[in-house]
């Protein structure tokens, strides 16, 4: 099933394709777009076919409404005890852990309020996009709960140990100037031209190797997890593998060439 065709079967995320790039727009606006489990059944729907559509190159993520996403669906959760507490965040550690490891960019344009889930959702993409509106946070503790779709561990290596804990422990909110300037966002835009820069910056990205692009997250993302030494051994064995690829040799012609590129993974 390719990307449109999944968009198709989709209640909560509505899926549109503009260019190469698939948009996700998170779509329960009266619930501010809570993650239940539809949704999270959608968002795995989409992401395997995307991951197997040579049409995508790349993701932006998005809110319909008010909200990226406001959290977890709370109403569901309420009757859950320590068994089904377990699944759920087996679950939406395994979605997210497929999207951050998706390889394709993907982007976070946050709209709204992304908190708890929200939060999560963002932080397993790769680039986050605020619009002057957008609010971060992970309010569990409030609830007698901690963050599980991956916030404990994707904050502190976001934003250091001690920003963490004091966003967990507190449940404070931030606003996109301090989530930029605490690095949870890369950067601010105004609320109308959020889609606009998210575009923008994924078409930049598309303009380079999409192979290039798929191996130098690898090597971040796996690099990151392990200390500098073996870090340093991924990169040289991603460095080494796209020395056999034709959009190495393309784009090494079309710099000699001084001619624009044009790379033979984007025409697959």
């Amino acid at each position: 099933m390719n990307f449109i065709e999944a968009a198709s079967n989709t209640e909560y995320v509505k899926g549109n394709i503009d260019g190469r790039i698939a948009i996700l727009t998170m779509n329960r606006p009266k619930a501010l777009n809570a993650l239940n489990d539809q949704t999270l059944d959608e968002l795995e729907l989409l992401f395997d076919a995307i991951e197997e559509d040579a049409e995508v190159l790349g993701v932006i993520i998005t809110g319909e409404g008010r909200a990226f996403v406001a959290g977890a669906d709370i109403s569901q959760m309420s009757g859950y005890g320590v068994k089904e507490g377990r699944l759920y965040s087996d679950r939406a550690q395994k979605l997210f852990n497929k999207i951050e490891s998706l390889e394709k960019p993907v982007i976070a344009a946050v709209n709204g309020f992304a908190l708890g889930g929200g939060c999560e959702l963002a932080m397993s993409c790769d680039i986050r996009i605020a619009s002057n509106k957008a609010v971060f946070g992970q309010p569990e503790a409030n609830l007698g709960l901690i963050p599980c779709f991956g916030g404990t561990q994707r904050l502190p290596r976001l934003v250091g140990i001690g920003i963490a804990k004091e966003l967990i422990y507190t449940c404070r909110q931030v606003k996109a100037d301090e989530a930029v300037s605490i690095g949870l966002a890369n950067k601010i835009v105004d609320e109308t031209k959020l889609m606009d820069e998210a575009k923008d910056m994924m078409k930049m990205i598309l303009s380079r190797s999409p192979l290039a692009i798929s191996y130098c997250k690898t090597a971040i993302n796996r690099g990151f997890d392990t200390d500098i030494r073996n870090g340093l051994e991924i990169e040289k064995e991603c460095w080494a593998v796209v020395f056999g690829t034709e959009d190495k040799k393309e784009g090494i012609e079309a710099f000699l060439e001084k001619r624009a590129p044009q790379f033979p993974s984007k025409m697959q």
